[in-house]
């Protein structure tokens, strides 16, 4: 990728994906500058032939449609006769409903009825999409049919056959999250169903789709032509088609579908969801793409009560950075979530892979279905041997599983567990299967003393006193569970006798150095009082007893806005050996070491969750323009390549720039991971 030029956009502005204009930052410019990347990227028009805000002639008035587009080989003189436009696209803020009289459905019907040559016609606004054919009838009158999609740039559309493999499209930008807010507002509407039932029913449909892009060697069975998608017996063979897949999945994933679960969805309503799916790659999309639309569909329908708050995938990527997981190490998330670090901790590690496999095999797009086979299952062989989470929460459990299947499998090593309990308390067959994952004996998992089997551990605990641990079966497998006091020389000691309650993170983070192996390390959200806090301090002398404390970096105070507005830092620790900690304490002094320490002042977002970009000195925003060489496939499955120039607003987010000094950190040090 090649930066080409810098860009000032004034703020509240915004720069128009395809012809450039500086237009007012609306919620209908963000659905339109959306569709606009997603007709560029996925259906690869030409921007030369996509007009914005283009003038039509109805009657005696001129109204101005959203986005048109024409046919290729369209001048500049033919484009001035509105007769010459082949699809018209209509964009609207969340809050304009398709019934609305003068902006909905039937304003698209107006535009294209007044455009004799113009087929196609779509109107969204974000959530909802509605896809129109017109055709003329014998006597003149025009007709509009429903599709699950405007055909794409070389004319393909889905009316006659299932999509090919090889036309799968990765998502861009938030296309995914739209489509994937489209499709729970779909079951929300459609099914009377609640957020949390709603939410599973598409994780179920997700599933399949998944399961459905792994069949590679076999023709794709997740799909609805237009045809089906409008009528009822059609309907019912989708329905039919994608039970069949999720029989599948189910015999697949027995630990998270019960055998006679069945799709709770109408036929109608898996036919539309289906049909707003399909044409992605999901296993290709990008990460952060992904992610971005998971979570917060995840969060919207499943944050939790027990102090969870997800952590922002920016201070994710940082800290998974650097804590640096090596290829066959042994990761967890002791408090997974919805299974944000575990994602990203798998994700670096599969990078590494991708580029050996690029480096025998060449870019990723010329391998053969053979060779993506064998790259995948790698992939799922690293994810099931070495990426793990617990977490109390079912659901999130549920949920956590989905993301890993999303991002390359290692599903089975999510557990549901309340990893503060006894370990001789864990449920038996939990602990029978963490050991046959981990390699050991039946039977090792014994107390809180014979847990140590991960290398690296990234999470970020439940915390707050709202929550407290008062369990004295719990509290007295602790350290921390305990009273502490200090003496006239200020040197701390831990009494025999149990606090009467603790908040859950002091103890996670005496839990996560238990399942650490000696010399392992671990990266933990934790909440300032624990560094700060005077009452805490005897807390800080147990972490400097038995630990070596790498780094420290101070999250900004809205780090975790606009959900919660706890003030934070993430801890970067190494587990002492038990010889060190021996010697240290016949010494009677620790040796001194030096402690990287960093503050970020630049989060990339502010209270309310608004993303905060670069500025001028002037208040404007800055865009960086660049061009990129895209790589993919033709219909009949060629390789070709093209240039994509594209605008890039920064985001004024300083924790892009931390991994990079702490490696350096980490290498004049002598640190070796």
């Amino acid at each position: 990728m090649e930066n080409k030029t810098i860009l000032v956009i004034p703020e509240g502005k915004v720069r128009d994906y395809v012809d450039g204009t500086i237009r007012n930052d609306t919620p209908e410019e963000y659905v339109r500058q959306t569709v606009e990347k997603r007709l560029v990227n996925e259906h690869k028009y030409a921007k030369e032939r996509i007009a914005v805000e283009y003038h039509v002639q109805i009657g005696s008035g001129r109204k101005r449609a959203d986005i048109v587009i024409f046919p290729e080989g369209t001048t500049i003189e033919e484009k001035k006769d509105q007769q010459n436009i082949s699809i018209i696209i209509e964009c609207k803020k969340e809050a304009v409903k398709p019934t609305d009289k003068d902006n909905g459905l039937e304003q698209l019907k107006s535009y294209m009825s007044a455009c004799n040559n113009c087929e196609w016609g779509m109107w969204t606004n974000g959530l909802h999409k509605t896809v129109y054919r017109k055709t003329v009838d014998e006597k003149g009158h025009f007709d509009f049919c429903e599709y699950n999609d405007i055909p794409s740039a070389d004319g393909t559309t889905d009316e006659n056959e299932r999509p090919n493999r090889n036309t799968l499209k990765k998502a861009f930008d938030d296309n995914l999250l739209f489509t994937f807010r489209t499709c729970h507002n779909i079951i929300y509407i459609n099914e009377g169903l609640q957020k949390q039932p709603a939410f599973f029913e598409f994780l179920k449909v997700i599933f399949c789709k998944i399961h459905d892009e792994r069949n590679l060697l076999e023709p794709i069975e997740f799909y609805t032509t237009s045809k089906e998608r409008n009528y009822k017996d059609g309907q019912a063979t989708v329905y039919k088609r994608i039970s069949k897949i999720f029989e599948k999945v189910k015999k697949k994933n027995p630990q998270i579908f019960d055998e006679n679960d069945t799709i709770k969805l109408t036929p109608r309503t898996l036919t539309f969801l289906v049909a707003e799916l399909q044409k992605y790659a999901l296993l290709n999309t990008n990460i952060d793409i992904k992610g971005k639309a998971y979570e917060e569909i995840v969060g919207a329908n499943l944050r939790g009560d027990r102090g969870e708050f997800f952590t922002p995938r920016n201070v994710m990527k940082m800290a998974v950075d650097m804590i640096n997981p090596k290829d066959n190490e042994k990761v967890l998330d002791s408090s997974c979530g919805t299974g944000g670090f575990v994602v990203t901790a798998m994700n670096k590690v599969i990078e590494r892979l991708q580029d050996r496999f690029k480096e025998q095999y060449g870019d990723k797009a010329s391998w053969s279905n053979e060779i993506l086979s064998a790259y995948n299952n790698t992939i799922s062989e690293t994810a099931k041997e070495n990426f793990f989470g617990f977490d109390i929460n079912p659901d999130l459990v549920k949920a956590t599983k989905m993301n890993m299947v999303m991002n390359n499998d290692g599903s089975g090593n999510i557990m549901q567990m309340n990893t503060l309990l006894p370990p001789q308390e864990w449920d038996a067959s939990t602990r029978t299967h963490l050991e046959d994952a981990l390699g050991v004996k039946r039977n090792t998992i014994k107390n809180h003393t014979t847990i140590g089997f991960f290398d690296v551990i990234v999470t970020n605990p439940p915390f707050g006193s709202k929550i407290p641990i008062r369990d004295t079966q719990v509290l007295e497998q602790f350290d921390l569970g305990h009273i502490w006091q200090k003496d006239d020389k200020g040197n701390w000691s831990m009494t025999s006798r149990l606090q009467s309650s603790v908040p859950p993170e002091q103890l996670f983070i005496e839990r996560i150095m238990q399942l650490l192996k000696e010399g392992g390390r671990a990266a933990i959200v934790l909440p300032d009082s624990i560094l700060g806090s005077p009452g805490l301090e005897y807390i800080r002398h147990w972490l400097i007893k038995k630990t070596r404390i790498v780094a420290s970096v101070d999250l900004h105070a809205d780090a975790f806005q606009p959900h919660n507005g706890t003030q934070c830092s993430i801890l970067i620790l190494q587990k002492k050996t038990q010889k060190e900690i021996d010697e240290e304490e016949k010494s009677g002094r620790i040796i001194d070491y030096d402690i990287f320490m960093t503050m970020i002042d630049h989060i990339g977002h502010d209270k309310r969750g608004n993303i905060i970009f670069k500025r001028d000195e002037k208040g404007n925003i800055i865009m960086t323009e660049k061009e990129e060489t895209i790589t993919e496939r033709d219909t009949e499955g060629n390789i070709i390549y093209r240039k994509e120039t594209h605008q890039e607003k920064g985001i004024n987010d300083q924790t892009v720039l931390v991994a990079d000094v702490f490696a350096k950190w980490k290498r004049e040090e002598g640190i070796a991971w």
